[in-house]
């Protein structure tokens, strides 16, 4: 592995590798620009900001970064140091340079923004939970920022040279801890995701060192002691196999594995092992040709040295979730002691180390979770672009053009459809492009939502539909009183001032909830005066709303307020107790059949000693052949059937026996089908509902409308079916007692 161990002094010649004669003219003039303005200047780390900045650059070039991120890893410190001479930078060295360097300066200030929100805070599982996610959202928020990803490469940069001066002052204090925690953090795993594994590594061992001092010294003070030892015997086992190799006709090229301290710290605590126990520490790589030979090597390796099976990984044959290829075993070394060995092709072994997809969430969850797709996919993107871009610095040094072409599809690799905007206390909110103070209010709470009034952003009064931008600060202004008081504007509803469904979504429940209650107390309104004028103030409007075939009074305000309800059938139950629950236009649950009494087949009933008079079955007691029936004349609706047994019946034939008329089941069509009422009373289980409607399905009986009510661990059901005589109900009343819980089913 290339080792990148670049020094703050290192020459301008290191600084213009890679460049073509034009890019290295303007690099020098930066450089000597960077030595003329910093001279005897330190940054706010309390380094000399010279070093500072060429060290940046000097790992910039490292990784064949083009001539603009070159300069402005030299010159971005300036802006932080004299903000004036952001409109310097743009009149000499160009508009790509000074864009880098705010980008840089915006980076800066989200840290300053959200220093020690970073590591989740309070107690227990949820807490640590809350604290990975906003974590997650700062990660996603930096490169969402940049909007140009050549940014973060110089943030990148600068927190590697800032780690190492601190190194090497030997600054341990609570400043350098908390920049180690953001380091490992954020920056980190950034490092990990844009595929440069060279900084990544020593991203995370400097910060381990700041944050973890004392396991830091303990880890590397066990490396040093068996340092000789582990690299002699590593050294004999590599001479030893290149020797079976070549003699097997192989060529490989066979290498150490470089230790790194925060990865076998992870290790040790993760798997709970000892030092002594860790496979890795004595390990080396093999890489070959091509798939077929990786095979033949372990073959080799396994003859040699004895395999520890249960140690065995084929991650070729079945590579992980990631993408990830290699061949791993642990074998028994002649000293008894464990010994790794990693096998790949050299295709293999540059995806490991420089490679595409998503790699980082092995590395950083130890699992295969692979949430968040899209996002996954644009940072393959990114990686794939940082990956070419190194290759072509490689084989076509010098071809401008193609190194503008790498330029333009960097700075237009950006993650454009969410933005990521702070709260007053440093949280971060991940929201749609576009979103406005109303989305940001109603991500928070629905409620802050409702009470939005008023918005600042990075201080300042604006309108309620600005669009939000990356980075920015918005507080929401809310109006004063108790939850549930104020409400949205329904201007809200417009795109203007909402870009998530999310949003609207809320706006309009809002609404509804507020529609649904002006027509209850509409309702009300129109029954409570009906009662007055009848004289009927003290009637039980439950029992009433019932007797008009509602389940609760409110159902009836509602069908009232929505004019579904006709008020004289409500007039008609209170004067004469007539049928009142027979609305013309009732609604109906469910879909009746087209053969059905209720869709205007002929019911089959005989009027006694008259022909020709209109008939309707009664809804309170719903009829049914062979049920014993009775007629009642009713005022300008003919006769209503009633079942001889039914309790409305009766109260009707006392107050008026004179319009009780005798009546009998005729002949109807044969598919001709009765609307009947069923209860069923039984202990409330999860499926019980499923249970008996498969009753009804096995016997054929269809359901036009259900209404059910739990409490104290009891369900009350009433189903309305359309039968075809009496003995089918009969028979799946039979069928529903025998569900697992029920209690009583009856007619109703």
């Amino acid at each position: 592995m290339v080792s990148i161990a670049i020094q703050d002094g290192a020459s301008a010649g290191q600084l213009l590798q890679g460049l073509g004669e034009a890019d290295s003219a303007r690099v020098r003039d930066a450089l000597a620009y960077a030595a003329e303005v910093y001279a005897g200047r330190l940054n706010f780390s309390g380094q000399p900001a010279f070093e500072f900045s060429l060290g940046v650059a000097n790992t910039l070039a490292f990784l064949r970064s083009d001539a603009e991120t070159r300069i402005a890893g030299l010159l971005f410190e300036l802006t932080l140091l004299e903000p004036t001479q952001a409109g310097l930078l743009e009149a000499r060295f160009g508009q790509q340079v000074a864009d880098l360097a705010a980008g840089v300066r915006q980076l800066i200030r989200l840290r300053e923004l959200t220093l020690g929100q970073h590591g989740g805070g309070g107690r227990g599982r949820n807490a640590a939970q809350q604290g990975m996610a906003q974590v997650e959202t700062l990660r996603k928020m930096l490169l969402a920022m940049a909007s140009d990803m050549r940014v973060v490469l110089v943030r990148l940069a600068s927190c590697v040279i800032n780690l190492r001066y601190f190194a090497d002052q030997k600054r341990f204090d609570d400043y350098t801890a908390a920049y180690g925690r953001e380091t490992l953090d954020l920056y980190a795993p950034l490092a990990n995701r844009l595929g440069i594994w060279q900084l990544k590594w020593e991203l995370e061992d400097l910060s381990f060192r700041f944050i973890e001092p004392e396991a830091y010294k303990r880890i590397a003070k066990m490396l040093e002691e068996k340092r000789m030892m582990r690299e002699g015997f590593v050294s004999s086992a590599i001479l030893r196999l290149q020797s079976e190799l070549a003699q097997a006709g192989i060529q490989a090229e066979v290498f150490g594995r470089p230790k790194h301290i925060y990865s076998i710290w992870n290790k040790m605590r993760g798997k709970e092992l000892d030092f002594s126990e860790l496979y890795d520490v004595r390990a080396f790589r093999v890489i070959v040709a091509d798939v077929k030979t990786c095979y033949t090597v372990l073959g080799v390796v396994h003859n040699i040295w004895t395999p520890i099976p249960k140690e065995f990984d084929d991650y070729i044959s079945r590579p992980k979730p990631n993408g990830y290829q290699s061949l791993h075993t642990v074998v028994t070394a002649d000293d008894g002691r464990p010994l790794e060995v990693q096998i790949r092709t050299n295709e293999m072994h540059s995806f490991a180390e420089y490679g595409v997809a998503a790699h980082w969430r092995y590395k950083e969850e130890g699992g295969s979770n692979f949430s968040g797709q899209k996002y996954d996919e644009k940072i393959a993107w990114l990686r794939q672009l940082l990956a070419w871009k190194s290759d072509v610095a490689e084989s076509v040094v010098g071809q401008e053009e193609i190194q503008r072409e790498w330029v333009e599809k960097l700075k237009s690799a950006t993650l454009d459809d969410r933005i990521f905007v702070l709260t007053p206390q440093a949280r971060v909110l991940e929201l749609p492009v576009g979103a406005t103070p109303i989305d940001f209010a109603y991500h928070l709470h629905t409620d802050i939502g409702h009470r939005c009034r008023g918005a600042r952003v990075d201080g300042v009064m604006v309108p309620l539909n600005t669009a939000l931008k990356n980075g920015q600060t918005c507080e929401i202004i809310t109006a004063k009183g108790a939850p549930g008081t104020a409400g949205p504007s329904r201007d809200w509803l417009g795109a203007d001032y909402a870009a998530s469904n999310r949003t609207r979504s809320k706006v309009r429940a809002w609404f509804h909830a507020i529609d649904i209650e002006e027509t209850l107390s509409h309702g009300r309104a129109l029954v409570e005066k009906a009662l007055q004028r009848e004289g009927k103030t003290a009637v039980n409007l439950e029992a009433l709303a019932q007797k008009l075939g509602f389940a609760k009074v409110d159902e009836l305000f509602l069908s009232v307020g929505k004019d579904e309800f006709k008020m004289r059938h409500l007039e008609l139950a209170l004067h004469d107790g007539g049928d009142a629950s027979e609305p013309e236009d009732a609604v109906v649950l469910g879909k009746s059949r087209a053969s059905s009494v209720e869709q205007g087949a002929k019911s089959g009933v005989l009027v006694v000693g008259t022909e020709g008079l209109m008939t309707a079955l009664a809804k309170c007691c719903k009829p049914a052949p062979p049920d014993p029936i009775l007629g009642f004349v009713t005022r300008g609706k003919g006769v209503s059937i009633h079942r001889a047994t039914c309790k409305n019946f009766a109260e009707m034939r006392a107050h008026a026996p004179e319009r009780v008329i005798e009546t009998e089941w005729g002949r109807a069509a044969k598919d001709t089908v009765y609307p009947v009422d069923l209860f069923v009373l039984a202990g409330d289980r999860q499926g019980l509902l499923r249970d008996i409607s498969e009753v009804f399905s096995r016997e054929k009986i269809n359901v036009i409308g259900v209404n059910t009510q739990s409490a104290k661990g009891q369900a009350r059901m009433t189903f309305t079916a359309e039968i075809g005589a009496t003995a089918q109900l009969l028979k799946a009343l039979s069928a529903i007692q025998d569900v697992s819980g029920v209690l009583e089913a009856r007619r109703a």
